[in-house]
């Protein structure tokens, strides 16, 4: 008998890339460090007797730079993670014994796409604008799809068009949309596995603010034990208006790892 997915995929599928490019010079939070890659073995640096000749690079990044997954020990709230666990105690020789980014599953589920922008009529929603609930209703009802217990949920703004001007995307001083603490709790209220943004953070940048207060990553990841992913490129899955999709993500195994850099797909009928 024939595996329904098998069967799925056979007669015919195609992906749509979610992932931004990894560039030295690219876009970073400023709480993290950046990313740089360099060649440091060229062609012809080292020549094999039969001719044969390889190159390969060094590269130097942040678990939390370009597109990449939160893992559920990235976030504290008074001393604890998610579960209660004692974010110090679960801290052993220079990496987490609880809630490392090795202990997250990969993902391979319904994703929904909410496109807060589409569903207001614009390419790009302004700088600091507070996603809320009612926008995430709306975004629901114009995509046709709302997410569940289990799914992951996409959150739209159409920031990522701004991802090659480092200044403008990063917002520090005219601050960048997103998910307002009230839109966290409607997600987790949905019971969603994972939830993920266009933007550098999954909140809201109110102007002047930048990065000094993330309640959403504490209604997410400590009290509700949801991944957060960033960085996301949404502007093709918002051409095609593609409601929902089969998500798939998986992050590098890096053991006690407090995120890692993913290349998620959306995976769509051919």
């Amino acid at each position: 008998m024939t595996d329904p997915l098998l069967a799925a995929v056979r007669r015919g599928v195609r992906t749509i890339d979610l992932a931004q490019p990894l560039f030295t010079g690219m876009p970073s939070s400023p709480n993290h460090p950046g990313f740089r890659m360099t060649l440091i073995r060229r062609h012809g640096d080292m020549v094999r007797p039969d001719g044969g000749s390889a190159a390969n690079e060094l590269i130097i990044t942040g678990g939390h730079v370009g597109t990449h997954v939160d893992a559920l020990s990235h976030v504290s709230h008074l001393g604890c993670l998610n579960g209660g666990i004692d974010a110090a105690e679960a801290t052993v020789n220079g990496r987490f014994e609880h809630h490392g980014i090795d202990r997250m599953e990969p993902l391979v589920r319904r994703g929904v796409l909410l496109d807060v922008a589409a569903a207001y009529g614009v390419a790009c929603l302004d700088p600091g604008y507070g996603v809320s609930a009612a926008d995430l209703e709306k975004a629901a009802a114009h995509g046709g799809a709302e997410p569940g217990p289990g799914d992951v949920a996409l959150v739209r703004t159409g920031w990522a068009t701004r991802f090659a001007d480092a200044a403008a995307y990063l917002g520090q001083a005219d601050g960048v949309p997103g998910p307002t603490e009230e839109a966290g709790h409607w997600l987790a209220e949905r019971g969603v596995a994972a939830a993920g943004a266009d933007t550098t953070a999954f909140e809201q940048i109110p102007e002047g603010r930048g990065h000094s207060v993330l309640p959403v990553h504490r209604v997410l990841l400590v009290e509700n034990g949801i991944h957060i992913i960033e960085h996301m490129m949404l502007e093709d899955l918002s051409r095609e208006a593609v409601g929902e999709f089969v998500f798939v993500l998986s992050p590098l195994k890096i053991l006690g790892g407090t995120g890692s850099p993913v290349r998620p797909l959306a995976v769509v009928g051919a």
